[in-house]
């Protein structure tokens, strides 16, 4: 089966989860905002997405291409600061649509923060949610920044992948 890598990214982590996934698996990638493709060319997809403000940055891409989405297998993953658990599950039930989030197997990644790579905008929003975060050492995460990038964590991705690509065209 023919795949590809498809994400979209904000800082760089998404794009770092799928070069480091596309290099596991031979498929090619693509930026969904700087490449051009048809999803139609494709057997099955592996879709990568950041986690911001609460929401999964291509959901807009997903609900246009909700169709094409549905008809083949996906591999969707997030990355974001906080671990899989009730916090991201909401965070993706209030931003995909549930017909993709049955459909698509879900892996969550953390990212990477740095403050100072963020636009003033972006800092001062984290500062304020860092303050009203009952969760100690989230709010100290959300302010100060972290790092838990880890090329290992690609593995459950990898695995998806390739179980797809030893299924016949």
């Amino acid at each position: 089966m023919k795949g590809a890598v498809l994400y979209s990214t904000r800082y760089g982590s998404t794009a770092q989860y799928a070069e480091w996934i596309a290099e596991a698996t031979a498929l090619p990638v693509y930026d969904l905002d700087k490449s051009v493709f048809k999803l139609s060319e494709f057997d099955f997809l592996v879709l990568g997405s950041p986690v911001v403000y609460h929401k999964v940055m291509f959901h807009k891409w997903v609900k246009r291409h909700l169709d094409d989405i549905l008809c083949r297998p996906t591999v969707f993953f997030s990355v974001s600061g906080a671990g899989a658990g009730s916090k991201l599950d909401g965070w993706m039930e209030d931003s995909l649509p549930a017909a993709f989030r049955s459909h698509a197997d879900h892996v969550a990644l953390r990212g990477r923060q740095n403050p100072k790579e963020l636009s003033r905008f972006d800092r001062i929003m984290l500062i304020i949610g860092g303050l009203k975060n009952p969760d100690r050492q989230a709010a100290q995460e959300e302010m100060h920044g972290f790092d838990f990038m880890d090329r290992a964590s690609i593995g459950p991705v990898v695995e998806k992948v390739r179980e797809l690509q030893a299924r016949p065209s």
